[in-house]
């Protein structure tokens, strides 16, 4: 039912939301997932294989003149910069223009920029298009983040949204065996295995795009932005869907949600509900990214160096190495992931930044000793990672569900850049000289400062942390267009 309000108007009733929420898994949400989850595996699949091919980039015939320098060091910090600023730009038109609409767009900007990566001919043009390859994965998180879990019935949101997030070290793992095979000269030329990496990433985008135009748009949104038919039809097709599979009848669902439609939401409003409305969620997304960035910057961007100035690994054997953590990680949210939807949010998210800090602390002391060889200093990152993995994927869960629907995508696009940015840009100039400098005393520091933060976030957590397991989005905050709600 709905009738016009102040300004010409429509205040609508529906009970959309929890129709949504009481749907048993069913097909329907085995296609949202692969349609709109797999896009993790690319971002992992990108930046494994950047960091891995960029010795071959510098080598003379790989038909590139560039550094392995400006590879690590300047490509790399713009796929960060195009990746903080996409999240920001997609997050706004997200909120404003649909999930969607924004979601085939952010593949297509990766489809594109990837496809003219694999075809650079100098340092600039790689540049430029590693810089769009990042706008476009920022963009993803925004809008991918936003529909599935306005999608996700509340009893499954918690871990389908970990396993999702996690499934970017599925990526790690494939692009560190796929530059095995493609930097093999036997296999492929200098000048062409790299450009198949590449090349790779835009077939395995094509399919997704293919299963993403099934996808459809997010009925929360819709009802909101005045196209509340729409959505009641959606839903109920969705219904008779699951009906049909499941062979029962769904229950009544309760309750209704009457929303005041509108067009969109400005920054200004954004901003207030966001800091204004919500500071101790604010302080709670801030942490938990932070924290996690720094976690993972103080291991991950030091890795292969520190295996092969301490353990006199061969710098041709780290993706091996790297390959077996990245899985681990993969593994956390996998296995850990029911448990923020059972256990509750609170207790694992707080519990898994304090434990994977202090697990790390742990490791600097071994490996401050002398006590770790490659292969037990590895055993002791897939111990860490194993449960850092499974917080660094709540802290994205936290962020979509803990903010108004209208702020959604924007809040999730504000709270990524500024970990993508404390990791990619300050994790680097902090941790580069430390685990590089071939001297035990600093990688220990490394490791302490991201073990501290990591602590320091998952205290924040305990005190912080909303109860949002296997409640409803407009619960947890209620929508702008209901009210403007306080937490």
């Amino acid at each position: 039912m709905s009738d016009i309000g102040a300004a010409g108007q429509r205040t609508v009733t529906t009970r959309i939301p929890a129709r949504l929420d009481r749907l048993p898994w069913s097909r329907w949400h085995w296609m949202i997932v692969i349609g709109l989850g797999t896009v993790w595996i690319l971002d992992g699949l990108e930046v494994t294989v950047v960091g891995n091919i960029a010795s071959r980039l510098s080598e003379e015939g790989s038909g590139l003149a560039i550094s392995g320098a400006q590879v690590t060091g300047i490509a790399a910090a713009l796929y960060v910069a195009g990746a903080c600023s996409g999240a920001l730009v997609f997050g706004w038109l997200t909120d404003r223009f649909g999930r969607k609409k924004l979601f085939l767009i952010t593949l297509a900007v990766y489809l594109a920029a990837t496809a003219l990566t694999a075809v650079s001919f100098s340092a600039w043009w790689f540049f430029l298009f590693r810089f769009l390859t990042g706008f476009g994965i920022g963009g993803e998180y925004a809008a991918i983040n936003s529909a599935i879990d306005e999608l996700i019935p509340s009893k499954y949101r918690g871990r389908v949204d970990l396993i999702i997030n996690g499934s970017f070290w599925l990526g790690a793992v494939a692009g560190s065996l796929l530059s095995v095979v493609a930097l093999n000269t036997d296999i492929f030329p200098k000048d062409i295995g790299w450009r198949l990496t590449f090349a790779l990433g835009v077939v395995l985008g094509l399919v997704i795009l293919l299963v993403r135009r099934h996808v459809p748009e997010s009925p929360r949104w819709m009802f909101i932005h005045g196209r509340d038919e729409e959505a009641e039809k959606l839903v109920d097709s969705v219904e008779h869907e699951v009906e049909e599979e499941t062979g029962r009848d769904l229950p009544r669902a309760e309750p209704a949600i009457t929303v005041r439609q509108r067009e969109s939401v400005g920054f200004g409003l954004i901003a207030r509900t966001v800091f204004r409305s919500y500071p101790k969620r604010a302080v709670l997304g801030l942490s938990l990214f932070v924290g996690q960035a720094f976690l993972y910057n103080a291991i991950t961007f030091g890795f292969g160096s520190i295996l092969v100035t301490f353990f006199d690994v061969s710098s041709g054997a780290t993706g091996y190495y790297f390959a077996v953590i990245a899985f681990c990680n993969f593994l956390g949210p996998l296995l850990l992931g029911r448990l923020f939807d059972t256990v509750g949010r609170k207790l694992m998210i707080a519990g898994t930044y304090i434990l994977s800090g202090l697990l790390l602390f742990g490791t600097a002391g071994l490996f401050g000793a002398g006590w770790l060889t490659a292969v037990t200093m590895t055993g002791c990152w897939c111990l860490v990672l194993f449960v850092a993995s499974a917080g660094a994927s709540s802290a994205y869960l936290t962020v979509s569900e803990i903010f108004p629907m209208e702020t959604r995508a924007m809040a999730i696009a504000f709270f990524y850049a500024v970990g993508t940015a404390a990791g990619g840009i300050t994790g680097p100039l902090v941790f580069a000289d430390l685990t590089g400098s071939g001297v035990v005393g600093d990688t220990v520091l490394a490791f302490c400062i991201g073990a501290a933060l990591m602590v320091a976030a998952g205290l924040v957590a305990s005190f912080f942390a909303v109860a949002a397991e296997q409640k409803s989005l407009e619960d947890i905050a209620t929508p702008l267009s209901v009210s403007e709600g306080k937490g």
